[in-house]
C-alpha cells in the first residue's frame, strides 16, 4: 500500500496526515497556523512552519512508507517567490488594506466573470496581494520569478519545481476567470503573465523530492512530489473519485464552501455568497461560501457541546434565533456585516447557546445549497459534522434531497491523497457517507421562514 504524506494548511491549524492513497488517514500531526504582526506586514511564519514541515515528515517517515507528498490549503494564501523562496512574507489574508491600492484594485479587477468571487474584505484575493505589492515593493516584485498559491509554494520548496494549478487559482484568488477556463484580463492588465508558471494538473507528479530534503527527513529519494489542490476542491475530488454524480458537497471548518457539479448559472451575473470555482480537471463549478466556522464560534460563545434534540425544540418553540452576520463581511446577506444578534427568549441562556450554534450554522448550510443548481444528493463534511444534531437539521430542512453525512472530518486530506493514484485507480473508491439519524420535528420549516423573515428586515 503506498502511503501518501498530505500537508493541509488551514487558516487557523496546519496538518500532517499519513494516509493511504485510497483515502484512508493513519495518522495526523498538527499545529496552529501562526500569524505574526510584522514587518512589513501580518503574516505568516513560513520559515518556522517549514521547520515544522520537516521535523513532522520526519517523524511519519519512521512509521510509515511514504511514496508521495501533496499539500492542500485554503484559497485566499500566495507567495511571491525569487530563485530559492519567498521574495516577501505570505500575507495574512484577515490583513486589512491600504486605501490607496483597495482604490486602485476596485477598479482594476473587473467584473464578476473575471474575479469568479466577490471582492471580499481584508487581503483575500490573491490578485490583490500582488497588487499591494507590486505598488509598495515594486523592486522586489520585478525581480520575482513567480507568484504561487499555497499548495505550489510548498511543492516548489520540496521539489524545486514551479507550477500554477487550476483549483487553486479558481478559489476567489480574481487571477483566473474560471467560467472560461483561462486566466483574468486583470493578470494581462498588469503584466502579470510573467509571474504565472505553467498549469499542470493537481495530481501531477511535480517531481521528486529534492535530494538534499530526502537525506535530511530522511525519505527515500524517488518520493514524488505532487502538484497540489485547493482544499474544498480536495473534498469534492474525494466524491468525484466514488463516481457520484448530481451532487453538492458542502465542506465545514472556518469557512462553509459549498461545491456541486451541476450547471445552469449564469456566471456573468454577482450574487451573494457565490463563486465559480474549478474541479480537479478544471470545469467550472458553481460554489458559494461564507465563514460559517466563526460565525458558529461567535454564537457559541466558548459553550461547550454537544448539541441536544431537547434544546432543540426549547430554541425553536420558544421563537430564539440567530441572525447574521457577526463577522466584518456581509456573507450570503448583503447589510448584516456586524449586525448579527441573538433574539428571542432563551437568547441570554448559556444553556442552549451551543445547539443554537448548530441550528444556526445549519440554516446557512441549507441558505447556501438552496442557492445553488438542485443536486440530487448532499454531501456534509469536515467539522461540523461530528455533531450528529448539524446533520439531522440539514437534511430536516431539505426533504427533496438525499443527505449524506460524511463518517470522517478527513475529507480534505482524503480527497488529496486519492490524486496520488488518481492516474493509476482501476476503480471507483468506495463512498464514506450515510443517511443522518432524522427525528421527526416539522416546526423546523416555519422555524426557517421565520429565520429568512426577520433577516429580510435587516438587509
Amino acid at each position: 500500500m503506498s502511503i501518501v504524506a498530505v500537508f493541509d494548511i488551514g487558516k487557523t491549524n496546519v496538518k500532517l496526515s499519513a494516509a493511504s492513497d485510497d483515502g484512508h488517514v493513519l495518522e495526523t500531526l498538527s499545529t496552529p497556523n501562526t500569524v505574526k504582526d510584522g514587518p512589513p506586514y501580518r503574516h505568516h511564519d513560513l520559515a518556522e512552519l517549514e521547520a515544522w514541515l520537516i521535523d513532522s515528515l520526519a517523524a511519519l517517515g519512521k512509521r510509515h512508507d511514504i511514496g508521495a507528498i501533496v499539500t492542500c490549503a485554503h484559497g485566499s494564501g500566495g507567495v511571491l517567490v525569487d530563485g530559492q523562496g519567498a521574495a516577501l512574507p505570505m500575507i495574512d489574508y484577515e490583513q486589512p488594506i491600504p486605501a490607496d491600492v483597495d482604490a486602485c484594485y476596485k477598479a482594476a479587477v473587473g467584473p464578476y466573470r473575471e474575479r469568479a468571487s466577490a471582492i471580499m474584505l481584508g487581503a483575500a484575493h490573491l490578485a490583490r496581494q500582488m497588487l499591494w505589492q507590486e505598488m509598495y515593493w515594486p523592486e522586489t516584485f520585478a525581480a520575482a520569478h513567480a507568484y504561487l498559491a499555497t499548495p505550489q509554494y510548498w511543492a516548489f520548496r520540496l521539489s524545486g519545481v514551479l507550477a500554477s494549478e487550476v483549483t487553486s487559482l479558481a478559489a476567489q484568488s480574481h487571477l483566473w476567470a474560471s467560467a472560461d477556463g483561462r486566466p483574468a484580463a486583470l493578470v494581462a492588465s498588469r503584466g502579470w503573465q510573467r509571474l504565472m508558471p505553467p498549469m499542470r494538473h493537481a495530481w501531477e507528479t511535480l517531481g521528486p523530492l529534492k535530494p538534499e530534503l530526502a537525506e535530511r527527513i530522511g525519505l527515500k529519494t524517488t518520493t514524488r512530489v505532487l502538484c497540489g489542490v485547493h482544499d474544498s476542491s480536495a473534498n469534492l475530488y474525494r466524491y468525484q473519485a466514488a463516481d457520484l454524480a448530481d451532487f453538492t458537497v458542502v465542506s465545514t471548518g472556518t469557512w462553509i464552501v459549498a461545491l456541486t457539479d451541476r450547471n445552469g448559472i449564469d456566471f456573468s451575473v454577482e450574487r451573494p455568497g457565490h463563486s465559480c470555482n474549478a474541479d480537479v480537471f478544471g470545469n467550472p463549478t458553481p460554489g458559494m461560501l461564507t465563514m460559517g466556522g466563526r460565525e458558529f464560534s461567535t454564537v457559541a460563545a466558548r459553550i461547550s457541546g454537544p448539541a441536544s434534540l431537547g434544546a432543540l425544540r426549547m430554541i425553536v418553540a420558544s421563537g430564539t434565533f440567530a441572525l447574521p452576520t457577526f463577522g466584518s463581511d456581509d456573507g450570503l446577506f448583503p447589510g448584516t456585516a456586524r449586525r448579527g444578534r441573538l433574539e428571542g427568549p432563551l437568547a441570554e441562556e448559556e444553556g442552549v447557546r451551543f445547539t443554537l450554534a448548530v441550528l444556526y450554522s445549519a440554516l446557512l448550510t441549507v441558505a447556501c445549497i438552496r442557492d445553488l443548481p438542485p443536486a440530487g444528493t448532499v454531501v456534509l463534511d469536515g467539522n461540523f459534522v461530528v455533531d450528529p444534531i448539524y446533520g439531522a437539521i440539514v437534511a430536516a430542512l431539505l426533504p427533496d434531497r438525499r443527505v449524506l453525512v460524511s463518517r470522517s472530518t478527513t475529507g480534505t486530506a482524503t480527497g488529496a491523497a486519492m490524486l496520488a493514484a488518481h492516474e493509476s485507480r482501476a476503480s471507483p473508491v468506495a463512498l464514506v457517507a450515510e443517511a443522518p439519524d432524522i427525528s421527526d420535528f416539522p416546526e423546523l420549516s416555519s422555524y426557517q421562514q421565520r429565520w429568512h423573515a426577520l433577516i429580510k428586515t435587516m438587509e
